[in-house]
């Protein structure tokens, strides 16, 4: 794709980094064929391929590209990155809507309203202990709340903590910022499992938020601060002996593995993320490297297993997770479009409620969420979304394992 920045963003890191993927799109349209949004609309500037023709009108500075309908189209993208996955040329497409999106947003403002929402919903789910307040608030009101709302209210969830014998082995569990409040029983769940594998958890005090909350909310500079602190937290981890960074939310995971474009203007960052980046897992990836043979399960489940787009596309581990609990014995039903987002993506189910709420009707519908008992995914976003639509248990796939480890 032939192109002509505007200057001085054409001599600027950023514009060359934009100019080096826009040149590598080909135009084959491919990525319409996996993109849900194109798939709902037919608009070809709901897909991938019109998405970067408007950004590179944007950052050619060509007259009316920096303008409501531009900011309109670039939202409904889910940051799913399934046309990443479809794309024969490579075409780092999710990193060119970042840069698109934060130069749009130099040029025109969102409503006042729009921003003052997007700020008081991003403080009260970054912070701890107002989140933590208003979920306790949420669950003694649960019997008035709408089922929607209800049904992604934490429950109760313990699990043995058995150790074999004293561990050499040491981790570091991520907590992240909503999970451990609306899902106490995934870490819970992830600690009991990696002791049976005589791992032991390491958890980081008041630890930082990643940083793609706010980063691919508008607030990207808050973004890189707080993943900035979360290096350091890491950092300071792996020196006292653990031995890998692991997520059992695969939104998180996806984020830190992605350090090395977020920071690649930061050559202090950039130098630890090379320290750090490849010893950031997710659960399912790092317990399919153990020996996972030593988790006998005493039982079998059936489930309905939901790949999150971060973790088939943004980590590139499709099958990993299917082919582990396959191998524990668990038995995993047959779901159509599995590439396929369920239209959680972040905070996008809050910022664009009606695209979501049909591809969340879409995902479940595809997972058989009307003649299966379990559903099962790997990240809070996803988990809480799904939920909202069914009465079925949808839960973290960490917490059926650990279910079914013996007493």
């Amino acid at each position: 794709m032939q192109t002509t920045l505007a200057q001085p963003f054409q001599s600027s890191k950023e514009g060359q980094r934009a100019e080096e993927i826009l040149r590598s799109c080909v135009h084959c349209g491919f990525c319409t064929a996996t993109c849900p949004t194109y798939l709902l609309t037919g608009n070809e500037l709901d897909s991938p391929r019109g998405r970067i023709y408007l950004v590179k009108q944007l950052l050619e500075d060509s007259p009316d590209s920096a303008g409501k309908t531009t900011l309109q189209h670039l939202d409904r993208c889910l940051g799913c990155q399934s046309c990443e996955t479809t794309c024969p040329s490579d075409v780092q497409y999710l990193e060119l809507l970042d840069i698109g999106k934060a130069q749009l947003l130099q040029k025109i403002s969102r409503p006042l309203l729009s921003r003052l929402r997007r700020h008081l919903l991003l403080y009260c789910i970054s912070t701890p202990i107002i989140f933590r307040s208003l979920i306790r608030l949420a669950s003694i009101l649960k019997g008035v709340l709408p089922k929607s709302l209800s049904r992604q209210l934490p429950a109760a969830g313990q699990f043995n903590l058995t150790i074999k014998r004293p561990s050499q082995r040491k981790v570091v569990l991520l907590n992240g910022c909503v999970q451990n409040t609306l899902s106490p029983a995934t870490n819970n769940a992830a600690r009991a499992v990696l002791s049976r594998l005589n791992i032991s958890v390491q958890e980081i005090e008041q630890e930082s938020c990643c940083g793609a909350l706010h980063y691919h909310s508008d607030y990207a500079e808050k973004g890189k601060r707080n993943a900035k602190k979360l290096l350091a937290q890491l950092e300071a981890a792996l020196n006292e002996g653990a031995e890998a960074v692991v997520s059992t939310a695969s939104g998180c995971g996806t984020f830190l593995k992605h350090y090395s474009s977020l920071f690649q203007n930061d050559t202090s960052a950039l130098e630890l993320v090379k320290k750090i980046n490849h010893r950031v897992m997710d659960i399912g990836e790092f317990i399919a490297r153990a020996d996972s043979d030593q988790l006998e399960l005493s039982g079998s489940t059936r489930l309905a297993f939901h790949s999150p787009c971060t973790l088939q596309h943004g980590q590139g581990l499709n099958e990993v997770t299917e082919s582990l609990l396959t191998k524990m014995g668990i038995q995993l039903e047959q779901t159509k479009d599995r590439h396929l987002c369920c239209g959680s993506a972040g905070t996008y189910s809050l910022f664009q409620p009606a695209m979501s709420k049909v591809l969340k009707k879409q995902k479940l519908e595809a997972l058989g969420a009307e003649s299966v008992d379990k559903i099962a995914t790997a990240n809070i976003g996803c988990q809480c979304h799904l939920a909202s639509g069914t009465d079925k248990s949808v839960r973290h796939w960490i917490e059926y394992v650990a279910e079914l480890l013996p007493k």
